[in-house]
């Protein structure tokens, strides 16, 4: 309205924009307070965030990506802002796990019984498959997850459903990039994958690793990989549409491995990356 005073009348302008002539000529003489001025740049990299997020995070974990920026913004401060100018994070779709237990191989024990806790890597992992839709059919990723730092430490991608597309190519991954302690419990589901005679002599060669299924038919049992899975389609795989097998293949390597394995906050790690929950645990540890 100040800019266009000279070309339209004041009256028309105000009763156009709803507001009141005291207002506009107050507003004139307003200067922005060093309030306004911090909420401007604030508001400024909580939109950065926000983008690099892939619109995903919600106020805690943008107010505390705010803080290891060097920033102090409380976490109401961040939230009154992106509320005030409509920034949200994406909501979660309904996940639904398709997993073939219809089988004659044995089953083993779950010993992890819902404790979703690590006090060391190389301790606890656990493992799931999940299936992403292509415009060329489906591709499968499998994907091994360390509790102890939610890490993604083996992971394959396949155009089909065998032990050695599957769970063996992600085993062998698993073990190459994270060493094992004494005792390794191995999770999953009792899917054909994982209870089959290919992948359970695998694991028979590791005299450290005792292998634990979930109950049939109850997805709480394996709830880190159900979550990291329901993670990656919401915040990603929902949002694309991919050609083939080839491009989805890609992207969802960029975003396990530069995206989740590096810069996203987790809420399990008290909103820390990976990598910072680790540095602060070498640093408790040497203390």
């Amino acid at each position: 309205m100040k800019d266009c005073r000279r070309e339209f009348p004041i009256g028309k302008m105000c009763k156009v924009f709803k507001v009141s002539r005291s207002a506009f000529y107050k507003s004139l003489h307003y200067l922005p307070s060093g309030r306004d001025h911090e909420n401007r740049i604030l508001l400024f990299e909580i939109r950065r965030i926000h983008q690099l997020s892939r619109a995903s995070y919600g106020s805690p974990r943008i107010a505390d990506e705010l803080k290891a920026r060097g920033f102090k913004a409380s976490k109401p401060r961040v939230a009154r802002l992106m509320k005030k100018h409509n920034i949200r994070a994406i909501h979660k779709k309904k996940y639904v796990v398709t997993t073939d237990s219809e089988h004659s191989f044995a089953v083993a024990e779950n010993w992890l019984n819902r404790n979703f806790s690590a006090n060391a890597a190389g301790k606890v992992w656990v493992s799931d498959i999940t299936y992403i839709r292509t415009g060329k059919g489906w591709l499968y990723l499998t994907a091994i997850l360390d509790l102890y730092d939610r890490k993604v430490i083996g992971w394959s991608q396949s155009s089909d459903l065998s032990a050695a597309s599957t769970s063996i190519a992600a085993w062998k991954m698993a073990v190459k990039n994270r060493s094992m302690s004494d005792d390794l419990i191995f999770h999953s589901d009792r899917g054909v994958q994982y209870a089959c005679a290919d992948f359970t002599k695998l694991l028979s060669s590791y005299p450290q690793v005792s292998q634990s299924m979930s109950r049939k038919g109850n997805c709480w049992d394996n709830a880190v990989a159900e979550s990291f899975f329901k993670t990656l389609k919401v915040e990603h795989v929902y949002r694309q549409r991919f050609d083939d097998k080839e491009d989805a293949a890609v992207s969802i390597f960029e975003w396990i491995e530069t995206w989740y394995n590096r810069h996203r906050r987790h809420s399990a790690l008290n909103n820390l990356t990976i990598e910072e929950f680790n540095k602060s645990s070498i640093t408790q540890n040497a203390a």
